[in-house]
């Protein structure tokens, strides 16, 4: 049974986070996927987190799928045009990936090319009306395909928002073209969750909260004081800090979330691990995964 079929029917699914590395070698990241094999429903590999130069989503996926991994291909309206990312989807479906996630992707100036030029030709809504098109045989200039795609799509929802009335109506464009799951920034506070979800009012969509494992007090004072999308309860922090063992802590705490959303039956879990990759299974099993 694929992600698709495990959320039509309910099924509290976990997806990971698979960092692609900065170079060829691809070791640490299929041995870091197969080692929780069993547990993770779908790997979700970025396509150039925070504008860092890495090996691209596509082929991320294609090593993982080939080991038999489902995965999630992250497309980016940032630095692929139309023909591009046109492209990237029919090699993707034509190489067994079945879901994509649209992403509009960080700014260039966030990562390590400061030279870079982002591309933009879509938007984000655009892009996931190409998607669409794609699956109805023809491309978007209207040429048809030999042979449609067939995905589960995707995107991203900010459930943190102060502006939850923008929001809502970004996230019913999102369904109207097409996208079935959004995965949230990262969430540490369920009552986040649980107001927005209030206002959902029967929208079509599966929601999934991402899990980010902190790996210090440092990193969670920075996201608390300096992401607006993202609060951290001071007793999280607190919780690190006075730990003897804060790393074991730190998964702990990750550990506890994915636990909770399981309890409150959210549709899944994504969990980053943003280079950890190798605490997933602690992660996993102290969830009572």
């Amino acid at each position: 049974m694929g992600l698709q079929d495990k959320l039509k029917a309910g099924k509290f699914v976990i997806l990971a986070e698979i960092e692609p590395p900065k170079g060829a070698d691809v070791a640490a990241m299929v041995a870091n996927a197969a080692g929780v094999k069993e547990k993770v429903d779908a790997f979700v590999v970025p396509e150039m987190n925070t504008a860092v130069m890495r090996l691209s989503s596509l082929g991320g996926c294609l090593l993982l799928q080939n080991r038999g991994l489902e995965t999630v291909l992250q497309v980016c309206t940032r630095d692929r045009n139309r023909l591009a990312l046109q492209g990237d989807l029919l090699a993707a479906a034509a190489l067994g990936v079945p879901n994509v996630m649209a992403v509009a992707g960080e700014d260039i100036t966030h990562g390590d090319h400061h030279r870079a030029r982002a591309v933009n030709d879509l938007d984000l809504l655009e892009l996931l009306g190409a998607i669409k098109t794609l699956e109805s045989g023809r491309d978007l200039a209207g040429i048809e395909l030999r042979g449609a795609p067939r995905f589960l799509a995707g995107s991203t929802v900010n459930v943190g928002t102060s502006a939850l009335e923008l929001e809502l109506a970004e996230l019913d464009k999102k369904i109207a073209a097409g996208a079935k799951f959004f995965i949230t920034p990262p969430v540490f506070d369920l009552g986040v969750l649980e107001r927005f979800n209030k206002r959902l009012n029967g929208r079509s969509a599966y929601i999934i909260p991402t899990v980010l494992l902190l790996k210090s007090v440092g990193m969670a004072r920075y996201i608390d004081r300096h992401l607006d999308q993202v609060s951290i309860p001071q007793d999280i922090i607190m919780r690190i800090q006075n730990a003897p063992e804060r790393v074991r802590e730190c998964v702990q705490i990750a550990a506890d979330m994915v636990a909770a959303l399981k309890a409150k039956g959210f549709s899944g879990v994504n969990i980053s691990t943003i280079g950890w990759e190798d605490k997933l299974p602690g992660i996993l099993n102290a969830a009572g995964i």
